[in-house]
């Protein structure tokens, strides 16, 4: 399945997901937050989780009715937690148009990420039962506890590896796991077949965000969206520099930690160096073997499944994560 194939498929599903949360979200009576919440989850944005769910259903056959309603709780989490960090981040842009709390004030966009926190709880546990919820429940938390790990590392300049991933998992990858089991778990899928969907949401989730440290740096700005070196400027410690620092000499490794305490426009002007510094040491082309390895695992559980055709939209995407370019 080519990307064009794919992402036709996607476009025709994301429709089906946004009518379903258009019925849904009828029902909130505040003029306020029902501007708030359209704003936050129209936007914009791919459908990816509840995407998901959909896809993960389908492995073993036709899915419930209801695996749609169920879908767009993944959907309302991954908004309220947007929304969330935009207020924390007192972040003024997202996908190139204003933020709910630039336009609306940090105290009703709080709420309104709380109601679809609630909401999507409700949701979840109105359709799919205890599962879904135990499933919400963990990623909810792992979410909230990245958030205060990644604090924590703010004040360290140098950051393991291993807490890179940390942090990951519960930012990035633990909504998608959910999402993939709870669409498998809803079509009544075995505890073999909910691991698989488990390890390939969150590899999916941890491939993606290291393609997108690398399209940080070599990605052209013009299909990101960001200057190039973003990351680094901002003193971010990504993958491709976590493992260039695990692996250079006393001398650039000294030159890396000096930066990463200069000022931002120190780092963007030495941009180039650094640069240099991550290729000679192969960060680049260790972190994407990194992310190769983990798409890898999460399609070779994929083979416990006989719908060979149900299988091919999750592979599609994996191959996707792995050569986007934005």
């Amino acid at each position: 399945m080519n990307n064009a194939e794919l992402l036709a498929i996607f476009k025709e599903k994301a429709a089906v997901i946004d009518a379903v949360m258009e019925a849904d979200l009828a029902v909130v009576q505040s003029p306020l937050l029902a501007e708030i919440i359209h704003h936050a989850i129209f936007q914009g944005g791919k459908r990816i989780r509840p995407l998901l769910t959909l896809l993960a259903a389908s492995l073993v056959g036709t899915p419930p009715a209801d695996t749609a309603r169920l879908a767009i709780s993944f959907e309302y989490l991954h908004a309220a937690s947007l929304l969330h960090d935009d207020v924390i981040d007192h972040a003024i842009l997202r996908r190139g148009a204003e933020t709910a709390n630039t336009i609306w004030g940090m105290e009703p966009v709080i709420l309104a990420g709380d109601y679809l926190h609630a909401h999507a709880m409700a949701l979840a546990s109105e359709v799919g039962g205890p599962a879904a919820m135990a499933l919400i429940g963990r990623a909810t938390a792992a979410m909230v506890e990245s958030e205060f790990l990644q604090m924590h590392n703010a004040h360290e300049i140098l950051i393991s590896e291993e807490n890179y991933f940390q942090v990951l998992m519960g930012k990035t990858a633990a909504l998608i796991a959910a999402a993939c089991e709870a669409g498998i778990a809803h079509n009544q899928g075995s505890a073999e077949q909910r691991l698989a969907l488990r390890t390939y949401g969150t590899n999916l989730g941890l491939a993606f965000q290291i393609v997108d440290d690398l399209l940080d740096y070599l990605g052209d700005p013009a299909k990101t969206g960001k200057a190039v070196g973003n990351d680094f400027q901002e003193g971010k410690m990504t993958l491709p520099l976590i493992k260039t620092l695990a692996r250079a000499e006393a001398g650039d490794r000294e030159v890396l930690i000096a930066l990463l305490k200069a000022t931002p426009q120190e780092r963007s002007r030495l941009l180039p160096l650094v640069h240099g510094i991550i290729e000679k040491y192969q960060g680049f082309a260790l972190a994407r073997a990194q992310a190769e390895s983990l798409l890898a695992e999460a399609l070779a559980g994929l083979a416990i499944f006989d719908e060979a055709a149900a299988q091919e939209p999750l592979i599609g995407l994996a191959h996707y994560v792995l050569s986007r370019d934005k």
